[in-house]
């Protein structure tokens, strides 16, 4: 009888829980060592130098290579710093196809840095196969999405990119960090790579800053490899293990992230301040059926505009539960507003044309009581609503 795989909740209540060799302990432990010992000349322990493997570091790696149905994982330093390893597979006159709506490190790597080493990137609606094609040069050899987007919630259909990345030999990556494997799995979809910044969901505290890489085959993998190590942006060894330690209770917190954030956004949806909620869990969300099919659950993200740019100020200086703070994807609920934090080395006509602009927030919502979050957020939108009329003489 052919045995069942364990399900994903299982998989990662037991990231970590590999023997250990020499007590048993159940949770993997921390490899301090920056040197290991050679049994002879020509013999290896498999451990040569800290930057190229450390034994704690590996087993987070082939976690994360396992639960995103990869080959090779490989944890840096940050998730910009996952993004420079990937980005380094590409030299003078390369040329990359990006998503629209697109974190602003990500944008500010490529045209302030990447730039300097002859890589230009063109940035499409990546959902639109005809504006992929529009964009595609002889020197194109990569398409990046992020899906859901950041901060508009926009999604991409990863098996038609993918498909069709394939068919023009273009190397296709991922940005999952939104959804996480434990909602969706990209490389089943067709992709060659997936990065995370996991500081955010997999760590999941806001206590550690780190980057996952997973890839999918295995000359891209030995490449990955190789950039890794020779670049040098890798995770530490007391990093790793906080966030495998992390990562054990995601299946947990993404179904109270997703849940909680149903439920506020739906609550925003009627709210005489709000004008638009973007969150793909919305049945008239644009990308609703996209996403329904190509993962399994939600993020814990959604950003909202509100009617009046000025009621931003005020929304921001009264909320008391929910914290205005410039990340994502921890336990605790942060606002952060996009214009002047995340997307600020974005181009204000940029920002705007796409929807960036100054009535709109993001709201990363936490594992707190729901209740508690849509008092908080009700009673500062109020409080805003009354200032600004005020000051009006409405």
């Amino acid at each position: 009888m052919e045995k069942k795989p364990l399900n994903i909740e299982s998989r990662l209540a037991q990231i970590g829980s590999v023997q250990e060799p020499v007590t048993g302990a159940v949770n993997f432990p921390i490899y301090q060592a920056t040197a290991y010992r050679h049994p002879k000349l020509g013999q290896s322990t498999g451990f040569d130098y800290a930057r190229t493997k450390n034994p704690t570091r590996s087993v987070l790696e082939d976690a994360c290579a396992e639960l995103e149905s990869g080959d090779a994982g490989f944890a840096c330093s940050s998730g910009m710093a996952a993004l420079q390893t990937i980005f380094a597979l590409f030299g003078q006159g390369d040329h990359l196809i990006v998503s629209l709506d697109l974190y602003g490190g990500t944008y500010r790597l490529l045209e302030r840095i990447m730039s300097k080493f002859g890589v230009t990137a063109t940035y499409v609606d990546t959902n639109d196969l005809d504006a992929l094609e529009g964009s595609r040069r002889p020197n194109t050899k990569a398409v990046f999405i992020e899906t859901p987007t950041n901060p508009l919630m926009m999604i991409t259909d990863i098996e038609a990119v993918c498909t069709w990345a394939r068919r023009h030999q273009l190397i296709s990556i991922v940005d999952n960090t939104l959804l996480t494997p434990y909602f969706q799995r990209p490389i089943e979809l067709g992709a060659d790579i997936v990065i995370h910044s996991a500081t955010k969901y997999l760590g999941g505290h806001n206590d550690v800053l780190a980057g996952i890489i997973v890839t999918k085959g295995k000359e891209l993998s030995e490449e990955m490899a190789f950039l890794h190590n020779s670049i040098g942006a890798v995770l530490s060894p007391s990093d790793s293990y906080q966030l495998m330690r992390g990562m054990k209770t995601l299946a947990l917190r993404m179904d109270r992230h997703e849940s909680n954030a149903t439920a506020v956004a739906t609550f925003l949806t009627t709210h005489p301040a709000i004008g638009e909620v973007y969150y793909p869990a919305l049945p008239d969300h644009p990308g609703h059926e996209i996403q329904n099919r190509q993962s399994s659950g939600n993020t814990g993200i959604f950003s909202f505009k509100v009617k009046d740019a000025r009621y931003v100020e005020p929304v921001l200086r009264h909320i008391k539960l929910i914290a205005f703070a410039e990340s994502l994807g921890g336990v605790e609920s942060l606002m952060t507003y996009p214009a002047v934090q995340t997307h600020t080395d974005i181009p204000l006509e940029i920002r705007e044309a796409i929807g960036v602009d100054d009535r709109l927030l993001r709201f990363s919502v936490g594992i707190e009581h729901a209740d508690d979050l849509i008092a908080d957020l009700d009673a500062a939108l109020g409080a805003a609503m009354a200032e600004v009329e005020g000051s009006t003489g409405a």
